[in-house]
């Protein structure tokens, strides 16, 4: 099945996906797997452009994973157009989109089998969405499955869920390389996230305060702090003045194993959420002596 706008082409059930799969695969290309819940913005076409340097052919998927949304979360009014994410896809170097229902993805209704991320999962971001996680490496293990990728591009900006998928990777044997890329941001560091577009245009000024309280947390570690809870600290009273902006939590971990640390140290990633109005936002930093360091935190070990 192909879009009626654009020449890629889409599959929306599973045996479109095979049968565009084995064509891909007729002349050994290496597939790329870019998954996504839609709403493509530049930071999701920034993984397209990646996945598309890295492999001989990119798969981007585009599936509302109502797994990974907790009661009285946005799954409905999550934004959904699948048409402009076909065009967009095709303009970054996609060379097919999955774009599955529900009943495609999850043939027997939801999986009584499902991956459970353990302790990592329930820290941080997973504190407060309990079972969130746990629908994210299930739907991220039921795509690998069904693409078979080679290599699977992620956004930074989703710290924990790339630890986590890269833990999943190593420890089940999945056989799939990841690639972490850098964190996209607006002008004024503000991260991309579909959600931004819940902002209003008060709540998005507001909004770019939260990567703000990040650089002055980097930059006291800079100048030689080195209390974790002095950093969380001054990110919350960064924050504390902007009564639009409400920090659900902030916290300074070891990356590798989502451990909190008391001493920051080179490497260390200061990571928050914070809800601005209604929308929820999240971010993270690594921690660096020097400014030639990354901005944004991601697995030890990953490419990109």
């Amino acid at each position: 099945m192909r879009a009626a706008t654009s020449s890629l082409p889409v599959a929306r059930t599973r045996e479109a996906l095979a049968t565009e799969l084995r064509a891909l695969r007729r002349s050994g290309a290496t597939l790329g797997l870019v998954p996504t819940m839609g709403s493509l913005h530049p930071g999701h076409l920034s993984l397209v452009q990646r996945a598309a340097e890295l492999a001989d052919a990119t798969v981007v998927s585009v599936f509302v994973n109502r797994l990974q949304f907790g009661a009285g979360e946005d799954f409905n009014a999550y934004p959904r157009d699948l048409a402009r994410d076909v065009e967009l896809a095709a303009a970054h170097g996609a060379h097919l989109v999955f774009a599955p229902a529900e009943r495609e993805m999850y043939p027997a209704g939801e999986p009584r089998v499902r991956v459970d991320p353990g302790p990592m999962g329930d820290v941080l971001c997973g504190r407060h969405r309990p079972g969130h996680f746990r629908g994210v490496l299930t739907v991220v293990a039921k795509l690998f499955g069904l693409v078979r990728p080679d290599l699977a591009v992620l956004g930074r900006k989703d710290f924990q869920q790339c630890i986590l998928i890269e833990r999943m990777i190593r420890d089940l044997d999945l056989g799939v390389r990841l690639v972490v890329a850098p964190t996209v941001r607006d002008p004024d560091g503000l991260a991309l996230s579909s959600r931004n577009g819940y902002l209003s245009p008060a709540e998005r000024r507001e909004a770019a305060r939260f990567p703000e309280a990040f650089l002055a947390a980097r930059h006291a570690f800079r100048r030689g702090e080195r209390d974790a809870g002095a950093l969380v600290r001054l990110v919350d009273t960064m924050l504390a003045p902007r009564p639009a902006l409400r920090l659900q939590y902030a916290e300074c971990v070891d990356p590798a194993t989502l451990a909190p640390v008391a001493r920051a140290r080179a490497g260390t990633v200061l990571a928050a959420a914070a809800f601005c109005g209604r929308t929820r936002l999240i971010d993270n930093i690594v921690l660096e002596a020097t400014a030639e360091a990354p901005a944004c935190g991601g697995p030890s070990g990953s490419g990109g």
